[in-house]
């Protein structure tokens, strides 16, 4: 992977960040492009075995067998946007990673937000890699330790416009990660996940 801060987690766990993987040209142009490109909506997932309104707009798009279940949802892709594919070949590139598919979220203000979860799903395999873009309003994101080890190596991120991170490792295993409300922030932010699916998983 191309420069970035390498940062080791409990019980095998790694995270890199490149706070500036985009310039801020760059992500303002990608973030305007996304927000006519993809089409966000807000879906109904089942939590504790209730369904509700996920917190958020989402969009899963990648190649056609790139079928994802989360929350009780099955999600079939929607085919790869200009600027998705073009995002999807620089990640692949700083990685070193294939990916085959990317789940964009929309916070549309600070109200918006996701849960403490674990992308642990049988699709992505035992040990997934996932490079979240970052574009618009900075917001927090959490990551929280829930294996063994004492004491808890909880930590938080402010991820801004054009950062990247990436989450490999065990870190699927041994943490969980979130993004939680900022009522104060009223512009939008879209987060990109790439990821890739091992069909017939």
């Amino acid at each position: 992977m191309s420069a970035g801060k390498i940062i080791t987690l409990e019980d095998g766990g790694e995270l890199v960040w490149v706070e500036e993987w985009l310039s801020p040209e760059e992500a303002n142009a990608t973030f305007q492009a996304l927000m006519t490109e993809v089409p966000f909506e807000q879906k109904e997932i089942v939590i504790a075995g209730k369904r509700i309104l996920q917190p958020r707009l989402v969009a899963w798009i990648g190649d056609e067998n790139a079928v994802y279940t989360y929350s009780g949802v099955t999600n079939k892709p929607l085919p790869w946007t200009a600027m998705l594919l073009r995002l999807r070949k620089r990640v692949e590139e700083t990685c070193a990673q294939p990916f085959n598919s990317v789940l964009a979220n929309l916070y549309r203000n600070g109200v918006d937000s996701m849960g403490l979860h674990s992308d642990k799903e049988k699709e992505l395999g035992k040990n997934p890699v996932i490079a979240s873009v970052s574009l618009g309003a900075t917001r927090r994101f959490q990551l929280r330790y829930c294996g063994k080890n004492k004491p808890a190596d909880n930590r938080d991120f402010e991820l801004s416009n054009g950062s990247l991170l990436v989450m490999r490792g065990t870190t699927q295993h041994y943490y969980r990660h979130g993004i939680p409300k900022q009522p104060a922030i009223f512009a939008p932010r879209i987060n990109l996940t790439f990821r890739r699916i091992l069909p017939g998983r």
